[in-house]
């Protein structure tokens, strides 16, 4: 028999089964996220985010829908709604391992407690790993010899994901939906308890963040327009831009959400399970017609490999990860862990 903690987010501010507000711990924020526009409109292509400044409803009856399914298969549900991430990290000290001699704490691998996150938005769930992550990533000084060569983190407990909007598995696609994960309460109740764990690449970042789908950098004006900005795109060894071309947006891609920018494709194949890092670059460049008449197309320059660093030149870009608003003012490092996170799956 199994305990099961039905996790749902919220903030402080927000009664049991509320909302949760864009730009804090409980959707996915971070330091330094702001309001401020990023790449606009349709301008994000297919990743079904949730833009900054919406309230992310967390309805009841998906969970209580859940909850039932659990209970009339044996297991011992309790529902958990987190307004901070101190009240996130009480739900996950439930997954931790017996006490090393190294004296770090360490997930445990045969634990009898299985979390289900039910998510509003992959902010959400970006929130919870993000915790599962600081949680249990040793210090750089206390690393064990028992973790993996190519990784900073243990195997992180595996995660039911319960998506509380059903329609994002259509036209609009979110992690849940690019994965293939259930999203009818019960379908995803037999997965928790039946299913298989799949293992995911995490991308971690130096700014304490991690991303699950991707990033989208890049700025937008008020009609929605995207606006050129400058940096310096730098992925393994392979340089996308030195900073001095004018670039429409970068996408670095973990899965595959954020693959076009309108109509324009930017990352080929993200996926979660290859153990790289996808990035795209797209420059318009000006051609001109025999006629000598002006055109604009746009060169999509991409690379794969293990980490992507960018260096903006401007001031201060907007930019979209895992669906939160925030903005890049100086150089950000995006590197990959290996298999480092896990799913259920059906």
């Amino acid at each position: 028999m199994y305990d099961v903690v039905l996790l749902t987010l919220g903030s402080e501010r927000d009664a049991p089964g509320g909302a949760c507000g864009s730009g804090g711990a409980c959707c996915g924020g971070e330091e330094g996220a702001t309001g401020d526009a990023a790449i606009g409109g349709g301008a994000t292509g297919d990743d079904g985010h949730a833009p900054a400044g919406q309230r992310c409803e967390t309805p009841r009856v998906p969970v209580l829908a859940c909850a039932d399914a659990l209970t009339a298969r044996g297991a011992r549900v309790e529902t958990v709604t987190a307004r901070s991430d101190a009240e996130i990290d009480e739900v996950l000290a439930r997954l931790d391992g017996p006490p090393r001699p190294d004296g770090l704490t360490w997930p445990d691998p045969d634990s009898k407690t299985r979390l289900v996150v039910a998510t509003a938005s992959d902010g959400q769930l970006r929130a919870v790993v993000r915790r599962l992550v600081r949680r249990y990533a040793p210090p750089p000084s206390r690393r064990p010899a028992d973790l993996p060569g190519d990784r900073t983190v243990p195997d992180l407990p595996p995660v039911g994901v319960l998506p509380l909007d059903p329609a994002r598995g259509g036209g609009q696609r979110d992690l849940a939906a690019q994965l293939g994960l259930p999203r009818d309460p019960a379908a995803v109740a037999a997965a928790v308890l039946d299913g298989t764990v799949r293992r995911l690449d995490l991308l971690r970042n130096d700014g304490g963040s991690v991303t699950l789908d991707g990033a989208l950098i890049g700025a937008a004006d008020d009609a929605g327009r995207p606006l050129h900005w400058r940096g310096r795109v730098e992925v393994d060894d392979a340089v996308l831009s030195a900073g001095d071309d004018p670039l429409l947006a970068c996408a670095i891609g973990n899965a595959a959400g954020y693959a076009r920018l309108d109509e324009l494709p930017l990352l080929s194949a993200g996926d979660p399970t290859d153990g790289l890092v996808e990035v795209a670059v797209a420059v318009p460049v000006v051609t001109r017609s025999t006629l000598g008449r002006k055109r604009v197309r746009f060169e999509v320059r991409r690379a794969r490999g293990r980490a992507v660093a960018v260096v903006p030149r401007d001031e201060r870009v907007p930019y979209l990860d895992d669906g939160v608003e925030g903005e890049l003012s100086r150089k950000r490092s995006w590197w990959v862990e290996p298999a480092a996170w896990a799913v259920y799956a059906a």
